[in-house]
């Protein structure tokens, strides 16, 4: 078992997503996070921007992993977005961005939340998975990668 079998969930997947900006993209977010675990959209698109405007969460080769703490929740939630059009996500390799992994952790978890981060960067950095997350045009198939990573 690794730090991201238990997160993500087949309706937190959302492929070919319409986003034509960052706000778009937080925004689809929030609204799976709403349907997830009930959080409120609006709320969560305002710790995604609190935490962007501090650096942004872009990794280059076209991927990014936007989180934030949130105050009252209880356990970590993750959602994972590729979207139709890449967008400038100020990368530091200056790629666009079309992948994208969101991250909500409790506002007190520390080590847990690092380990969660360090997995999904791992995952993100294997080009092979990275390809497969690319192409890939199956929830089901997406959420099986993402949950046995590092798993073997």
């Amino acid at each position: 078992m690794n730090a991201l079998t238990h997160l993500f969930t087949s309706d937190c997947i959302a492929l070919n997503s319409p986003a034509k900006s960052r706000a778009d993209a937080f925004a689809a977010a929030g609204a799976l996070f709403a349907q997830q675990i009930g959080l409120d959209a609006s709320a969560v698109v305002e710790f995604l921007i609190a935490r962007e405007d501090l650096g942004s969460t872009a990794l280059g080769a076209g991927v990014a992993i936007p989180h934030g703490r949130v105050k009252g929740l209880k356990q970590p939630a993750a959602a994972f977005i590729k979207l139709k059009d890449p967008i400038e996500f100020a990368a530091p390799d200056g790629e666009l961005v079309s992948i994208l992994i969101f991250l909500l952790v409790p506002e007190k978890a520390t080590q847990q939340h690092l380990e969660i981060l360090s997995s999904i960067a791992q995952l993100l950095s294997d080009p092979d998975a990275r390809q497969f997350l690319e192409t890939a045009n199956d929830p089901v198939k997406v959420r099986e990668l993402l949950q046995q990573w590092g798993a073997k």
